[in-house]
């Protein structure tokens, strides 16, 4: 089993940065995809950004600009720079990781989910 712990997560007024961080432990794994998704409360889970195949990554259009995915593979860990915070940025960010291929953009691809941390932006 893949077990995802997230951190990172807090308070911070809008303008301000946070970063994320994500590290899957477990047996041997080599994802193929792993990113950010968000919740906030009454509205659907939505993509942040995904880190996947040899370097690529891909950014909802929300937050393209201002976030920043980067991946560590020899530790299996996933970072979510978040700069220029938005009241609009305030969710639950879930980390997510698949070892297979597909649309890295969807929730269904994913396999695996962390528990989750929040961020609040105050205006």
């Amino acid at each position: 089993q893949v077990q995802l712990v997230e951190s990172g997560g807090g308070l911070v007024q809008a303008g301000g940065s946070l970063r994320l961080s994500c590290a899957a432990s477990g047996r041997t794994f080599s994802p193929y995809a792993m990113g950010w998704f968000r919740q906030a409360p009454g509205k659907e889970r939505e993509f942040v950004g995904t880190s996947w195949g040899g370097g690529f990554a891909s950014y909802a259009d929300s937050v393209k600009g201002r976030f920043t995915i980067s991946r560590d593979n020899a530790k299996n860990t996933v970072y979510l720079q978040m700069n220029s915070l938005k009241p609009e940025d305030t969710a639950v960010y879930y980390c997510a990781a698949t070892g297979h291929g597909g649309s890295v953009r969807l929730a269904g691809t994913y396999d695996y989910w962390g528990q989750g941390t929040q961020v609040t932006v105050s205006s």
